[in-house]
């Protein structure tokens, strides 16, 4: 049996995983300002201290963490009063930012993806946010890859058909904002 090596998280490093955290809390949360305090948090929890890991998946930590705090936020604000949305804030104008329907359709990808039941949320952002291949994710979420693999499918579904466009119009989302959510390469265009 082999002997786990333990080692101390490099603060310099886990910056690196900005984007992917970052992805993976707006997936969710549905919100970008409550995701980018989500990452804040979690980073403001990991370098509180030092860290000790049992193995060399930095990403994985740091998501197991994002996870736990979402869920500690998620259950201390639940008997605050709902902040507004979006739609409810004025916005100021950037010429650099990107358009707003752009904006909306990569946002209602995120909300849909925010109201999953939290197996399929978890399926789908591990692989398709956060960009984990099958086995990793699985391992993450200490689960088996076929039940990894079946909650996939669903939650994927479920998003696709809450997308399909309504008699009225609404709802419908272009190719490349599901694109914005699933390519872990994609970088943000706004800085926060």
């Amino acid at each position: 049996m082999a002997t786990l090596r333990t080692r101390r998280l490099d603060p310099a490093t886990i910056g690196d995983h900005l984007d992917r955290l970052y992805r993976v809390a707006m997936a969710l949360c549905g919100s970008r300002e409550r995701a980018e305090d989500l990452v804040q948090d979690t980073y403001v929890r990991v370098l509180s201290k030092p860290r000790f890991l049992r193995n060399d998946d930095d990403l994985a930590y740091l998501l197991r963490v994002l996870r736990n705090m979402f869920i500690s936020q998620h259950r201390r604000d639940s008997s605050r009063p709902a902040l507004a949305t979006a739609g409810e804030v004025d916005r100021f104008e950037d010429a650099t930012a990107q358009p707003p329907d752009e904006i909306f359709e990569s946002r209602l990808v995120y909300e849909h993806i925010a109201a999953l039941p939290p197996n399929f949320r978890d399926a789908l952002v591990a692989v398709d946010v956060a960009g984990l291949r099958y086995r990793e994710a699985a391992h993450a979420l200490g689960i088996g890859e076929a039940t990894l693999t079946s909650r996939l499918f669903r939650a994927r579904k479920r998003v696709a058909e809450a997308l399909e466009p309504a008699d009225t119009g609404q709802g419908k989302v272009s190719d490349e904002a599901c694109v914005l959510v699933a390519d872990p390469t994609t970088q943000r265009k706004d800085s926060t």
